[in-house]
């Protein structure tokens, strides 16, 4: 066999392995992550270029815990909760949960509906918004689970768009060089909220839930349920560790892109994806341009199943109910109910005086406030023997884990700290 054809079989190989992991990594960064990122980069340069290597190996850790979860249980987190822990905290992760993500779907509703608009101008954003929250809904009934997650898989291959734009312009690559790899830190209002806002958005709470219910459903799909060995944990950790991976590398080039290309042109105000996009047509292109709106659009549609999904399941598990996109609507109506009114109303609250931004705000104090509590409760069931057996964590899991429950608990108190007292 040749060097290239043990290339392809290699790449055919790792593409294979890839899967739960890949989908919850690219769905983070959603047109909602974006905003954010941009905003980051617009308002302070490479400032906050280096919070994407500091989160990689916090995002990676959680979401390697809930996946070892899912597995060596065979249910999402609600349902280990359900058994392990009071009621009352359930119920009250359920309640905080549904605005949070509900208002994250209308964000991004809105933020792919603009970012259509930009490209294809003469058609009102609410038009394209209500046509991609139909399409979504379509997909989401009436496929099934392998046919989503291929789909999903796929989508997530849009967001090299993001790696391509910087190149597209001029860049100080020693600068870039020395900003990733020494944090800057300013300590006033405006920084630690855009510090506080880039932390909430990657390590968000139902990318947890997702992913551990992702991988009980790929074991069941294919044929692995209930068996757990080294060969599928070291395999799970590959896929995990490299869609967190490239998660972060794509918040690098998009803080990158607007930290050069938008700080430099003097634009340090982004409130939304669109404008983030608008600002960089004078500066680098209408390649970028067009590219980054494409990027929202097939970012919007990779985020929104997950969303709506890691909801719907949350719920479904918490009330007992027939769950699963591998189920016919007929053979789980309130699990697909749920998701139909997730986006339903992620549709109409742009319609109702509350902006995406706002959504945002809102979302990321729902986010912030929970997401310490769930680590915790992570943390506490990936180490417990008699729900993991031989599978707890090791002592790098929970470094790793107490250091992201300790920085996402300072997120959360600088969180409410700044909105309400400051």
């Amino acid at each position: 066999m040749n060097p290239d054809k043990k290339l392809i079989k290699k790449i055919k190989s790792f593409w294979q392995v890839l899967g739960p992991g890949l989908i919850t990594g690219a769905s983070d960064d959603d047109p909602s992550g974006i905003a954010t990122y941009s905003q980051a980069g617009a308002q302070f340069g490479l400032s906050t270029l280096w919070t994407a290597l500091i989160t990689f190996p916090l995002m990676a850790s959680v979401q390697e815990m809930c996946a070892r979860i899912g597995m060596v249980t065979s249910h999402g987190l609600t349902g280990t909760l359900k058994k392990k822990y009071p009621k009352s905290v359930l119920y009250l992760m359920v309640l905080f949960s549904f605005p949070a993500i509900v208002l994250n779907i209308g964000a991004d509703i809105a933020s792919m509906g603009a970012a259509a608009n930009l490209i294809v101008p003469s058609v009102h954003p609410i038009f394209f918004s209500i046509a991609f929250t139909f399409i979504l809904l379509l997909a989401l009934i009436y496929l099934p689970y392998k046919k989503i997650t291929f789909v999903l898989k796929y989508l997530s291959i849009i967001l090299l768009v993001y790696l391509i734009v910087p190149f597209l312009s001029k860049q100080d690559w020693l600068q870039i060089v020395k900003q990733a790899i020494v944090p800057t830190v300013s300590f006033n209002k405006e920084f630690i909220s855009i510090l506080v806002a880039v932390l909430g958005t990657t390590i968000s709470p139902y990318l947890f839930f997702w992913q551990a219910t992702m991988e009980v459903e790929d074991m069941k799909q294919n044929k692995k349920y209930l068996i757990v060995n080294k060969d599928l944990m070291h395999k799970m950790k590959l896929d995990v560790n490299f869609g967190m991976f490239f998660s972060n590398l794509v918040m690098f080039f998009i803080i990158l892109t607007t930290g050069t290309v938008l700080y430099n042109g003097g634009i340090h105000r982004i409130d939304s994806v669109e404008q983030a996009a608008k600002a960089l047509e004078p500066l680098a292109g209408k390649g970028a341009y067009y590219l980054f709106a494409i990027g929202i659009i097939g970012t919007g549609f990779l985020a929104i199943p997950v969303l709506s999904g890691s909801l719907s399941y949350i719920i479904s598990e918490t009330f007992d109910w027939e769950e699963g996109f591998d189920k016919k609507f007929h053979e789980a109506k309130p699990f697909y109910v749920v998701i139909v009114i997730a986006l339903i109303v992620g549709l109409m609250i742009n319609y109702i005086g509350i902006s995406p931004i706002q959504a945002l705000i809102y979302s990321a104090l729902l986010y912030g406030i929970t997401s310490p509590v769930i680590i915790a409760i992570v943390l506490h069931i990936a180490n417990n023997k008699d729900v993991m057996g031989e599978h707890t964590n090791g002592k790098w899991s929970n470094s790793l884990g107490i250091a992201s429950l300790l920085i996402m608990t300072l997120a959360s108190v600088f969180l409410l700290y700044y909105q309400f007292i400051a």
